[in-house]
Parts: structure tokens; sequence; C-alpha cells
């Protein structure tokens, strides 16, 4: 071992042992390692900032910003709800539809973000089944990890070993070369997990009480607002067409109070807020609150020429993506005391609908718009939640509260879910195509995406996740460190002299259990770097094709089942999933070598060595 292999030595030891113990942050310990290799004269400064116009590197950044597409337009959630319809009461079902969908989802973005996503989606589901979080939370986490073995950007690891190839003068991997064994590691966890779930919930365990929050039910109760909801069609003959609904009056006229309109658009219905220029056409869906519950119905129906439209849910339910509910309290000094509802004007002003008030916590019943409004007063106003949102930088003369947890849901860009799905197609199809490198396709996928602002260029730079960005840059300079003073050849020739006769098969599941085990105790991303090249140089000195081996370690690298702080999808789900150390432990070591075998006997066939 020459001097300079002995600095690079004790400064990949050093960041191990600093990613091990978590201080300083990891991106903190990658800058430390880009100022400390040039200083060990191996490295040129040049060198060791490669990383930074690294192709890889570049197409992991803006793949987070399209999944942060593809999350604001609220593609992810609608999946979530599809989720939910599908699986009706049985868990079984539920646990096959949710891995399968975070797994597909995961497969085109960050599989953190999925994770991140689906936990109150979880969560809610948990509590309408009846079922302890625990049964479903380690599923969802191993969903999300698995995902990162179906494509080529599934997850960073991938990018790396797959540019470690080319840079070694090989073609690298195409979009879907990991999708046969990735395909065959979801089937195998989906059954894992059905028959491990009854493991994961201790008799004497209970659902983590927390701060109960307000839901849009818990409000309409509140209010005494059940059962007056409608959905009235306009039909084309009705004297409504053509009027706005400050020329209607139906509110004080009719005792209805016109909270949103469905109208159909092209090849889909979209939903518009009710204002007081709102012009109704044929065909428009009236979401109403019926105010008045002494009006002849039938009759005011056929005189309106509206006809009513059956309801399977609560059209809050159905459109809680975009239409919302908030409470509005009017503070003692409020200018707005002494005024009428009809007086305040929110319709006009604000885009929005009173449909409830409340006085001394008792629900008002009845038509409201003549009642004079008292200090501490709470309305409920219902709307667009953009407009609810802007309701709280008007706080002179009244206050908004708590909003409902539905508001976590919303998608600021739902509208453009179906060019957020075009976008990502279009780039799905560059990258398996070829006909322009990873890197330019995922830029084109992301200037759609901006173009149909389906995101827009603060939150695109927001949803970039920079501390890894910076510990890949950072670790990437350590496989040319490596290489230039002889580390490479000494860890493969000390590999081969214990297992090369073995066999390749052999060397393929020692890669495996080294990358797992390293794994355990720094980034996976961290692993892949350090693993990828030693893989590569194995298959040259047994004079193999390097694919099996770089594949053995990408796969590895997302087989982090093992602990809880193996990968962050794991401990995003500790806390919810109400799991010790050792739940993660029982269960993920017996399927990570479940997932060495399949790899061990599939990648030599898929990749002949």
């Amino acid at each position: 071992m020459n001097l300079q292999l002995g600095w690079v030595l004790l400064l990949l030891f050093c960041a191990v042992v600093l990613f091990v113990r978590n201080k300083p942050r990891m991106d903190v310990v990658a800058i430390l390692m880009i100022v400390a290799l040039p200083l060990t004269g191996v490295l040129t400064v040049q060198e060791t900032l490669a990383g930074f116009s690294d192709p890889s590197v570049v197409v992991i950044a803006a793949l987070f910003v399209i999944g942060e597409g593809l999350v604001r337009t609220g593609i992810a959630y609608q999946l979530g709800e599809r989720l939910m319809q599908r699986a009706g009461s049985s868990e079984t079902r539920l646990i096959v539809l949710l891995m399968l969908t975070v797994a597909g989802l995961g497969s085109v973005m960050s599989s953190t973000g999925v994770v991140a996503i689906f936990i109150p989606i979880v969560l809610s589901i948990s509590v309408r089944l009846n079922i302890h979080p625990s049964r479903l939370m380690m599923p969802l986490s191993f969903a999300g990890l698995i995902s990162g073995m179906l494509t080529l950007v599934a997850t960073p690891p991938n990018m790396i070993v797959h540019s470690e190839l080319v840079r070694a003068g090989y073609s690298g991997f195409s979009f879907f070369s990991f999708a046969p064994i990735g395909l065959t590691v979801l089937v195998l966890g989906v059954i894992y997990m059905l028959a491990t779930r009854h493991w994961l919930a201790s008799a004497d365990s209970q659902k983590a009480a927390g701060e109960p929050r307000h839901h849009i039910a818990d409000l309409v109760r509140d209010y005494r607002l059940a059962g007056r909801e409608r959905r009235l069609r306009v039909r084309p003959n009705s004297n409504l067409v053509g009027q706005t609904l400050n020329e209607l009056q139906l509110r004080k006229q009719y005792g209805i109070n016109v909270i949103a309109v469905e109208r159909q658009r092209r090849f889909r219905r979209t939903l518009l807020g009710a204002t007081g220029s709102t012009e109704l056409r044929s065909g428009d869906v009236l979401l109403v609150d019926l105010v008045s519950p002494t009006i002849d119905l039938l009759n005011s129906y056929y005189e309106l020429g509206i006809e009513p439209v059956a309801m399977q849910n609560s059209y809050f339910n159905d459109h809680h993506r975009t239409l919302g509910v908030a409470e509005v309290m009017l503070p003692p000094d409020s200018r707005l005391t002494g005024k009428t509802i009809q007086e305040l004007g929110f319709r006009s002003k604000r885009k929005l609908n009173v449909i409830g008030l409340r006085r001394n916590q008792h629900a008002l019943d009845g038509l409201l718009v003549d009642e004079k409004l008292k200090a501490g007063d709470t309305l409920l106003v219902a709307g667009n939640w953009q407009d609810i949102r802007n309701l709280q930088g008007h706080n002179r003369d009244f206050l908004v509260l708590s909003l409902p947890a539905e508001v976590d849901d919303v998608a600021p860009a739902l509208s453009q879910a179906p060019h957020a799905l075009f976008s990502l197609a279009v780039m799905v199809i560059l990258m398996v195509s070829g006909i322009v490198p990873n890197v330019l396709a995922v830029f084109i996928g992301c200037l759609l995406m901006g173009a149909f602002r389906c995101i827009d260029m603060e939150s695109a730079y927001r949803s970039i996740h920079w501390p890894s960005i910076l510990l890949i840059v950072g670790m990437l300079p350590f496989a040319l460190a490596l290489q230039k003073t002889g580390g490479i050849a000494l860890a493969v020739e000390g590999l081969l002299g214990l297992f090369g006769n073995a066999g390749p098969r052999m060397i393929l599941a020692i890669l495996f259990i080294t990358t797992a085990v390293i794994g355990l105790f720094i980034s996976n991303t961290a692993t892949a770097v350090l693993m990828a090249p030693v893989a590569i140089a194995s298959a040259q000195a047994l004079q193999a094709s390097p694919a099996p081996f770089a594949m053995i370690v990408a796969l590895a690298a997302s087989a982090a089942f093992m602990t809880p702080i193996s990968s962050p999808v794991n401990t995003l789900v500790l806390g919810p999933g109400q799991y010790r150390f050792s739940d993660f432990v029982r269960i993920g070591v017996p399927f990570t070598l479940i997932v060495m075998f399949a790899s061990v006997l599939l990648v030599p066939i898929l990749f002949p060595l």
C-alpha cells in the first residue's frame, strides 16, 4: 500500500464514520471530502469537482423536478384515492394494490417522496378499515425500496452504476434493464408481506393519539349542514342559461346557495368557483347548499328548469382536492360587525360562499342572508382552496381559524394533471428509444412540465434535494482516487483471492452481501459509488461481462430492508407504523436473503456472464 492510497483510505474511513454518526450532516461530510481530496495530491481540483458536470448527477436533480410535478398536479393523490376505492374492505387486496401502486409510481419519481405522500393516505385507510398501521406501513416502505429495482431512473444508485459502466467504456443499461428482476422481486415482496403481516402488530400496540384535526365532515356536522347538499343539472331549455348568479338571486328567492359549478370542457369535467359573475350554461351541474328546508323543491325545479342528479357521496368528498371549507371568525374590533351576510359580499369580493353561521357555539338554521353579524360569530365559507388560502392575508376584519385536514391533500396544479402525464410519457419514450441522451430527455420533460404550468421555477428549485446531490458529487471522486492509487485493484485481488475459485455466481453473491452490509451504515447512493468500480474491475479480472456484476451492486443498494436507518424510506414509516428496531431486523433480513438468491439466480440469465 502506497502513501497516497493510505490517505484516500483514511479519508474514506473518516467519511464512513461520520455518515454512521450522522454528525455533521451527510452533505457537509461530502463537502469536507471535496475539500480534502485535492489536498492529498491524488486528484486535481477539476477532477474532484467533475461530479457537478456528470450527466447522471444532472439527471437525478432533474428527476426531483419531474416528481414534484406529479405531486403538484395531484397524480399521486389520485392514485391513493383509486387505491382506497378498489381495495374496499379487504386487507389482502389493499396490501397488493398498495405495493403495486407505490412501486409503479416510485419507478419514475423519488421513492422517499412517494412514501411520504402515501403515509397519510395509508393512515386514513387504516382508521377506516380498523387495521393497525403497522400492518400497512412496512409493506409501504418495502414497495418504495423495490421501486428502485424497476427502471434506470428509479433511484440514484442505478444511475451511478450505469454511469460507471459508461465511464469504463461499456454500453450501460437501458431504461427497462432492471424491470424483469424488479418485477420478480416485487411479486416476491407482495407474497412475503402477505405472509408476514401478522407478525407486525403486537397485541398491546395502540395507535398513537395526537391532537385531532377537524375534517370537512366534522364542520358539516358542527354547522348542521347534513342533508342540505344537492347536485342540480341545468336543462337545455332552462331560463337560467345565459344568466349570472348575481342576476338570478337563487339564494334569496329559492333558498338555493350555489357553491360551485361542474362544467364539461372538451374531454373532462372541471369545477368552477361560483362567483356573482358566473354565467350558467346548458348542462352545468350546480353544487348547491339548500339553505331553506321549507321551499317546495319540485315546483322550484320545474320553474327554474333544473333537475336533481344522484349523489353517491358528498360533493366535498368528491372534489376535496379543489373544493374546500374554512371557518372565519369576526374579532371584536371587526368593521363587519352589524352587517348582514348579504352585505359582506364574500361571493363577489372573495369568490367564496357563506354556508353556515355559528353564534355562541350554536349553529343557526334557515336563510341567513339578512342575519346581522356580531363579534365572535364564526362563518363557514366554501369555495376553491386557493381562494380560501387568500383569506389568510386579510386578517383585519376576520380571522381564518384552523383549516380542515383535507387542505394537506390539495394539489396546486390539479387541472394540469393530463399535461403532467403527457410530459412524463414523452420523457420515458425518449429515454427508452434512445433518440436523445437521458440527460436531454429529462430536461425536455422538465421544460414540458414548466410550459404546461405543472410546476413553476420556485417549486422546481425547491424540489431538488440538494443534500443528496452534494452527497453524490462528494463521493464520486473516491472511485477515481481509489482507481489511481491502486485501491480498487487491491480490493479485487482480495475478493478474488478469497472466492475466485468458487465461480462467478459466488462472486455475485459476495458482492451483493458486501453492498447490502455497507448500506446498513451509509446511504445506498454512497455505497453504489464505492462498490460499482469494484464490481466492474472484478468482472474484468475474471474476463467476464461487467453488466451482471454492476447490476448486482445496483440491486443490492436498493435492498435496504434490514434496519430502519438503512434508508430514508424505512425511517419515514418507523413512527407512523410504531415499529421497533427489531421489527425491521426480523422482517427485513429474511427478505434481503430472498432478494439476494433471486438476484444471483436471475442476473446471469438476463445478463450472460
